[in-house]
């Protein structure tokens, strides 16, 4: 049998392997495209980067991803359909601190370690936003109410994840701030209320905010990244506001547990030439996203640092008790 019909064979049997690419990671899995479980609705930030990642690894001339999205319960749904999946690398999930922040406020019973690490890929800064009829003149004065005022701010945010876990680090930074908080199941969700002024605070992705904020229908308080970004020269860190943190997005991909190393690697090096593409560079860069990319050893001690840092306050604001 020629080589291009056991390439044939090969396809027709569901079965890819990365030497048949020229690679140098070879590793067979029983699937053409993998699912790649993004565990948030789609239009938000995880999914829009994501899908920027499928089109580039699905020109590659490799295996291929497909983008699913599997939304609720914060993103745990998704992370629970991921954890139970067959380990034979047709199954990735799309991750970030949320894992660990769910894990911490008992709304899951695994973290990040119950996955086998990937590739680390993005890192996005949160942009501290407000409705657009918002009273406050700045952040300060958010701060000076939320003490004068306690539990009284409708704040926006998806209960137990990332986008409450911020605010509780605000808090924990201004000692007698304490905001009000409305549960939301994503990012859309938050940022639809947001416009309609139901709820007056809470995190906005950059290219959302950039938007709204040009348009006046949202106000941007403050960033919490070490320096300004270039798309709000204007809008101060949380540092220079005296809150003395910093907090992004670091997205990533992982897959079940006992997913053989060699198919961690073929995986691995498939993100890494992605994330070394420069139109997937620029697209990333327009939506306010650094590409950040590390292997999966690195990426591993990354999740075990941010996890020991995110435990540590969780224990000290008494939302987990080791």
């Amino acid at each position: 049998m020629t080589a291009s019909k056991l390439f044939r064979s090969a396809l027709a049997a569901g079965a890819i392997s990365l030497a048949s690419f020229g690679s140098a990671s070879a590793a067979d899995i029983p699937c053409s495209t993998a699912k790649l479980i993004v565990p948030w609705g789609a239009g938000g930030g995880t999914h829009i980067i994501f899908s920027l990642f499928e089109e580039t690894i699905n020109k590659m001339g490799g295996p291929k991803v497909q983008v699913v999205t599997i939304s609720g319960q914060g993103g745990n749904k998704g992370a629970k359909e991921a954890k139970k999946a067959k380990a034979d690398g047709c199954t990735l999930f799309a991750i970030h601190q949320s894992a660990i922040v769910s894990y911490l406020a008992g709304r899951v019973p695994f973290t990040w370690d119950a996955f086998e690490t990937v590739a680390q890929v993005t890192s996005t800064p949160e942009v501290i936003g407000a409705s657009g009829d918002a009273p406050w003149a700045d952040f300060k004065a958010v701060i000076a109410e939320a003490k004068e005022k306690p539990n009284t701010i409708p704040l926006g945010a998806t209960l137990g994840s990332t986008s409450q876990f911020m605010w509780l680090l605000i808090e924990d930074e201004n000692e007698g701030a304490k905001f009000k908080y409305i549960p939301f199941d994503g990012t859309k969700q938050r940022v639809t209320a947001l416009l309609a002024g139901t709820i007056k605070l809470g995190t906005v992705n950059i290219p959302t905010a950039e938007k709204n904020v040009k348009q006046g229908t949202l106000k941007a308080y403050a960033i919490a990244a070490d320096e300004r970004l270039p798309q709000f020269p204007d809008v101060p860190t949380l540092k220079e506001l005296g809150t003395d943190m910093t907090y992004s997005l670091d997205r990533g991909i992982v897959v079940p547990k006992g997913t053989p190393e060699d198919v961690v690697a073929m995986w691995a090096e498939v993100f890494k030439n992605a994330a070394e593409n420069e139109e997937l560079i620029a697209k990333l860069k327009a939506k306010g996203t650094p590409v950040v990319y590390r292997g999966p050893d690195a990426y591993a001690e990354w999740f075990k640092e941010e996890y020991e840092a995110h435990e540590k306050v969780a224990i000290k604001i008494g939302m987990f008790k080791k």
